[in-house]
This record gives structure tokens, sequence and C-alpha cells, in this order.
């Protein structure tokens, strides 16, 4: 059953929910020509965090030549591998080769390495389609196969084929995601999706961004599932939680399960909530459930999990929850106030890893 997003952020304790103020020594660039941003690691089908020896793991991210204007990045992302050793970062390459993707650039998605430790699936976003003369943003949800070629310290992903469109849209739950105008707080989702393997039932699942279709309000974002038994038909289900009048985006939802507990997690910031309230802060947000099917029960009463500090607003986002509870992002527009004019100092790497603490069932909090 659709669960409705109802949040009340009256009486929100900023000095427990924010983040750490990122400062100019936490900007550590992965490259001084590449912007990185919306990153995730390569895993196993439980969620952990595949670890090589010599202490490295893989992962990808969305990457772009660095622009004046960083909002440019999104009509030229494309997914790139990384090698990180203990906190140290190297980008490998574009993860896909030139002309394999179906779409006119990459965005967001997951990676599982299957038991054999060769083949890799990744599942990811295409935007647009390839050789369109103006950029659109159609998204569609395609997975393909790989094999992990290592020699020594250096990998490689070759052998890539079995491309498809794996996750169709249900046009009576999800609205066409070419639907909004493209500017920023209308655009429309079917985006993101984000493996997960339940241990309860076997079955597997990814999680997307969608849109609500019919919805009566133009802030209609929800969490969407597709359900497969065997990895190759996939069941497109009605969307898990819905923010329609709410939010517009409410992006990369992912699933981690921990003590019994399924976390339910995604990212969202200020300016695509509804104008009309309630108005939450750029943040980590989630529900906590029993099952995989629900009910949810928004985190720490409604639903934000972590916010940015009030003095950087928008200092960091796109936040992925591991299943050790430790958190990723990517350093956004750091080091101005809400108020403050002046030039977007656009990070474009890694921000600090965090980590959350469970506080009970359905409470969560950074720890310091």
């Amino acid at each position: 059953m659709m669960q409705q997003w109802q949040p009340d952020f009256s009486g929100v304790d900023n000095a427990r929910m924010a983040a750490p103020l990122i400062v100019e020594g936490d900007i550590r660039r992965v490259s001084p020509d590449i912007d990185i941003w919306d990153a995730w690691p390569v895993q196993h089908p439980d969620g952990s965090v595949v670890g090589f020896a010599g202490g490295y793991s893989l992962w990808m991210a969305l990457g772009a030549p660095r622009f004046d204007d960083p909002d440019e990045r999104h009509s030229h992302a494309r997914i790139h591998l990384l090698r990180e050793c203990r906190g140290q970062w190297q980008v490998l390459g574009p993860a896909m080769p030139d002309g394999f993707s179906p779409g006119s650039r990459e965005w967001s998605g997951s990676a599982v390495l299957w038991p054999d430790e060769q083949r890799l699936t990744l599942y990811f976003t295409a935007a647009g389609r390839r050789g369109e003369a103006e950029t659109t943003f159609e998204q569609r949800l395609f997975s393909a196969d790989a094999d992990l070629s290592m020699m020594g310290e250096q990998a490689r992903l070759i052998n890539w084929r079995d491309l498809r469109e794996f996750v169709l849209r249900d046009p009576a739950h999800y609205m066409a995601s070419n639907s909004g105008s493209g500017r920023v707080n209308t655009i429309k989702a079917f985006r993101d999706p984000a493996y997960f393997h339940d241990p309860a039932t076997g079955l597997h699942h990814v999680f997307f961004a969608g849109s609500q279709a019919g919805a009566t309000s133009a802030f209609n974002g929800v969490v969407g599932r597709a359900v497969s038994a065997d990895l190759v038909t996939w069941t497109t289900c009605p969307p898990v939680i819905t923010a329609t009048g709410v939010n517009n985006e409410l992006e990369r939802p992912h699933i981690v399960h921990q003590d019994g507990v399924y976390y339910l997690f995604w990212s969202t910031q200020r300016h695509v909530f509804n104008p009309e309230g309630p108005v939450g802060p750029t943040g980590l947000y989630g529900m906590a459930g029993t099952s995989i099917d629900g009910p949810w029960t928004p985190l720490n009463g409604n639903g934000l999990v972590m916010m940015n500090p009030p003095e950087a607003p928008r200092q960091a986002y796109s936040w992925l929850v591991m299943p050790d509870l430790q958190v990723t992002s990517f350093v956004d527009d750091w080091g101005r106030g809400a108020d403050q004019g002046g030039a977007r100092r656009f990070g474009a790497t890694f921000a600090p890893m965090l980590r959350l603490q469970p506080d009970g069932f359905a409470r969560l909090h950074v720890c310091r």
C-alpha cells in the first residue's frame, strides 16, 4: 500500500540533526579535471561493500568535465569507475565504453558483484537518447552486465553485454519523465535504480525515484519499486511512498536492512518542497519498517534523518547509507550562508564520511 509522507518540521533540533560543517581542508578533489557527484560502491548482493586484497574498494560516480556553471554537468554526465583505498581516490575512467549506453548521458544507479566475483551488473538511468538533437529529460531504467578484470590492483570492466530496459514505466502509477519543463523544481523522475535483495523473501528489488501519475499537485515525487524472483523478469509495482502535495523529488531512494529493521532512505532539497509548506531542509530523509512491504514509520517523527548545517544549507547532497550505517555524499555548494550571494562554489568531490546511530525503532541520529 502506498504511504503518504506528511511531515511536520516544527521543532526540528538543528544541533542534533545537522551534519558537521564542511571546511576548506575537507575539500579534496578526486581529479583536477573531472567533477564527481552521486557516488555508490560496488556491492555484494547483501548490500555489503566489496573489499579487495590490499584494502581497497571500487566505486562508481557521475562525472563530467568542469564547467563555469556546475548545473551544466547534468547534460554531460557519465558513470565513472573509481578506486578507493584508505580515503585516497583514483578515477579509472568511464565505466561503460563509448557508444554503449542508450542515453545522451548517464545518471545514477547501483552496481552488484555476483558470487562468482566476476560478473557485475550495473543498474543505471539512461537520460535522453543517444544522438538526440536537443537534450531531453526522458529517463529510462537499464541494466547491463560486465566482467570484472583484475590485474594486480588494477581493475577494469570488460565484455559489456546484455543491455536492456529492465523496468518499464507503468503509466497508471508513474508520470512520464519528460512531462516537466526541465526547469529547476519541475523535472519529473523515473531514475536512480538501487538494488536490494530481501533476506526475508529472497526476492530482488530495485527502488527508484518517480513522479506520481494523475496527481492534482505539481509536487508529486514518489519512491517507486520493481520486483523480480529471477533477475530476468521484473514487475513494476505501485509507488511505496508518495510526497504528493509536499515535494517534487525523492531522489536516490535505497534500502538498508539492519537488526530486523528496513530503513528506506532518500535525499531531497529545500527548493523542491511545495512552498505552501511544510518546507524541510536539504537533507537525508527516510522511513523504517519491519517488512519490505511496510507499514512505514517516518524516521525521527517527520522523516528527517540528517540536514546540512543552517550556516551552510547547501554544502552537501545525495547521501547514500551503507549497511554499517556509514553515509557518503558529495560536496555541493559549500562555504556560503543561506542568504549570501557571490559565485557558487561547487565542491565536486566526496564529502567527509559520516555515520548514523540507531536510537530505538525509527530513530536515527548523526554520530558526533
